[in-house]
């Protein structure tokens, strides 16, 4: 792995404007700390309060780290997420942090992600809410949400939409991801172990929503989410499995750099 510490991060903002400012303070304070490069890509999607307004500040204050990415609609937190992972495609960094805006993770834990994946040399470390500090409802969506991409898809991971995932960058362009709403985080998953990268996940922490409004259990993004899951499911059934260029060069050398 590299031994040089380099991360871009990619938060999706949906009518964030209460909390954006401090998460992205928050991380540029830790990653100037600790990294020896880093982005901040704010996805304004189509935001109706200040998020984009806030989310311009933010870049016009250190245009060295943080760029801001708009849809001037609201596109959804898949289409927001493949924006965000374009954009950091654009840049060095080896690494690509996926997270949210809202403030209920401990963005100080991206250190810890960044060392299972060099100690594991794995290319793909996602968190796992063993505390979620979420509403009973959303709580209940989720289990039966992960419980329906573990059957479906085969994943051996139990908190499939964790927004708290440390990919390396060969992942997301080895990978096309296509999905809306929730299902663009089982899409991430499946696709990665498919393509044969590998995956590890980690117990993060994870605390209350200050300020703001969930939009996870609406039931319309619920239903279209589990549309998008059936689908991704037999568009995976039809692939046939070929060796992907990522195991040759492990079965050959024995190793990766």
């Amino acid at each position: 792995m590299e031994p040089a510490a380099s991360v871009t991060v990619v938060l999706p903002a949906y009518n964030e404007a209460p909390n954006l400012a401090r998460t992205v303070t928050t991380a540029q304070a830790y990653l100037a700390r600790t990294m020896d490069d880093y982005r901040i890509i704010v996805v304004n999607d189509g935001s109706a309060d200040r998020t984009g307004a806030i989310a311009d500040e933010l870049a016009a204050a250190d245009p060295a780290h943080v760029v801001v990415v708009t849809h001037p609609v609201n596109r959804g937190y898949g289409a927001a997420v493949r924006s965000g992972i374009a954009e950091a495609l654009r840049t060095d960094c080896p690494w690509i942090f996926l997270t949210d805006a809202d403030g209920q993770f401990d963005l100080t834990e991206i250190g810890m992600l960044l060392g299972v994946a060099r100690e594991q040399r794995v290319d793909l470390v996602t968190g796992w809410r063993t505390r979620r500090a979420d509403p009973s409802i959303r709580r209940l969506n989720a289990y039966l949400w992960s419980g329906a991409s573990r059957l479906l898809l085969g994943l051996p991971v139990h908190d499939v939409d964790c927004a708290f995932k440390l990919v390396h960058r060969r992942v997301l362009a080895a990978i096309t991801l296509e999905g809306e709403a929730a299902v663009i985080s089982p899409e991430l998953l499946a696709k990665a172990a498919h393509a044969g990268f590998r995956i590890v996940e980690v117990p993060v922490s994870h605390f209350p929503r200050e300020a703001g409004e969930q939009s996870g259990a609406n039931l319309q993004v619920i239903v279209r989410s589990l549309v998008g899951l059936a689908r991704l499911r037999v568009r995976l059934a039809c692939q046939i499995p070929v060796e992907s260029p990522r195991q040759r060069r492990i079965a050959r050398h024995g190793s990766v750099d």
